[in-house]
């Protein structure tokens, strides 16, 4: 029987039909290797450059904690410096005291010494003048000797009183010079040790001051060396912190490429092994209600059918909704990958019919959708 040209004309057109559909099909399979290759190749390089500022991070880590151990050894070095000085500070401080009593007692000595030696001064220049006096008397007087006392005498009684009377002015003239050498030894010596304690007061004056710059050097040098170590520490401690908070973010943005290269190879591997169909289901495999909310072949070379985190672009889920477009299609939650797939269907159904269709994604153009 003879096949009637219509019907191989239709036999044709389907055969034709679903090589078109298989060869469409195999484009986008390998439209999307291609995709996550380039992906991959691209984490790849984002993920050395990663790996390279985390290991720079580490490399100023390790240098930061040696600087930092070194530091801790010299402050500690210096805290026994520290105890040295405090204690000869404290010393001093004793010493300072003991030497400012004497002082006290010293500057009282000599205050009594000074009025002493003005009271001895006073009797020495009295002694002076009655001796003074007496000489010039003796002198202008003729001194009467034995002799002439005993004939001018009236009788026996008057020689007693007339002998009794020149040995007490005698006796009374050795007292006055005897009581002026006494005066002036007294005074010398007064004046002597007046000397002695005028140079104890300048040395015990001296001494303290020079203790007391050497007490406010020590305590100078001390709170310097201190402020000095504080915020050597400060800062290094303050590098460490915020190297290793970069180091954090460093490897939490490791892991988020890894994870993302993970699921493109995980895609690009479903890709590669799934059947070809004899006719594609713009819905996706299972069809109907039960598929995707746009055409699957989007949805293969968007996220390979799986629900990602958000990439650098901020996009993520089954659809790569960025967070915006999420938003503002009614999507609940920050980003679209932390629902359920129900919702996200839903959301991209209303990009889709509310956008401008297949022109909201990127692949749609790749895959050759419009």
């Amino acid at each position: 029987m003879s096949t009637p040209p219509a019907a191989i004309g239709g036999a044709l057109h389907a055969r034709m039909s679903t090589s078109l559909r298989t060869l469409r099909f195999l484009i986008v399979l390998a439209l999307s290797g291609l995709f996550c290759v380039a992906a991959t190749s691209a984490g790849a390089s984002s993920l050395g450059q990663l790996h390279f500022q985390l290991g720079a991070q580490q490399a100023r880590q390790r240098s930061l904690t040696a600087s930092i151990g070194s530091l801790n050894h010299l402050i500690a070095s210096l805290d026994s410096q520290i105890t040295l000085v405090e204690n000869r500070e404290a010393t001093l401080s004793g010493e300072l005291a003991d030497d400012r009593a004497k002082l006290a007692r010293v500057q009282v000595a000599l205050k009594q010494e000074r009025v002493r030696l003005v009271l001895l001064r006073h009797r020495l220049a009295t002694a002076r003048v009655r001796l003074s006096r007496q000489l010039v008397g003796s002198y202008e007087s003729a001194k009467p000797d034995l002799v002439s006392v005993v004939l001018n005498a009236h009788g026996f009684n008057d020689l007693l009183e007339q002998i009794d009377f020149l040995g007490r002015a005698e006796h009374a003239q050795q007292s006055v010079i005897t009581a002026t050498r006494v005066a002036k030894a007294q005074a010398d010596q007064a004046a002597t040790r007046l000397s002695q304690l005028q140079r104890t007061d300048r040395q015990i004056t001296q001494a303290t001051a020079i203790q007391v710059r050497a007490v406010a050097g020590m305590n100078a040098l001390l709170q310097s060396k201190q402020g000095a170590l504080r915020s050597a520490r400060g800062a290094q401690q303050s590098a460490l912190a915020a190297s290793r908070t970069r180091g954090a973010q460093l490897q939490t943005q490791i892991k988020h490429v890894e994870a993302q290269q993970a699921a493109a190879e995980a895609a690009a591997r479903r890709a590669a092994q799934a059947p070809a169909p004899t006719s594609i289901n713009p819905l996706g495999p299972t069809g109907g209600s039960g598929g995707w909310a746009i055409p699957y072949a989007i949805v293969l070379c968007e996220s390979g059918g799986q629900n990602l985190p958000p990439n650098s672009a901020g996009a993520s889920g089954y659809y790569q909704i960025i967070s915006s477009t999420w938003k503002l299609f009614g999507g609940s939650g920050p980003a679209a990958y932390l629902t359920s797939k129900a919702e996200q269907d839903t959301v991209a159904s209303r990009i889709w019919r509310g956008g401008a269709g297949a022109s909201n994604w990127v692949c749609a153009g790749i895959v050759g959708i419009h």
